[in-house]
């Protein structure tokens, strides 16, 4: 049972992405699409997490993920 494993190509992305955030500003078109990477990217992950994670915890962790994106782009 893997708790803990390396990324998958899609939250490589989110992560590229989210360390340029935190490295450049985040206003102008160059922040405006690293933020839509960004919260996409771990939207597609989210949803691959529940739909083919490994195992339950996996899957709750998608779901937890999901719904906290929800909740901040609806805020």
């Amino acid at each position: 049972m893997a708790i803990a494993q390396w990324p998958n190509p899609i939250l490589w992305i989110v992560i590229a992405a989210g360390a340029l955030l935190r490295m450049g500003p985040s206003v102008g078109t160059l922040g405006f699409v690293l933020t839509v990477v960004f919260k996409g990217g771990l939207f597609v992950w989210a949803a691959d997490e529940i739909a083919r994670g490994a195992n339950p915890w996996r899957r709750c962790l998608g779901a937890v993920v999901a719904a906290y994106e929800m909740v901040t782009l609806l805020t």
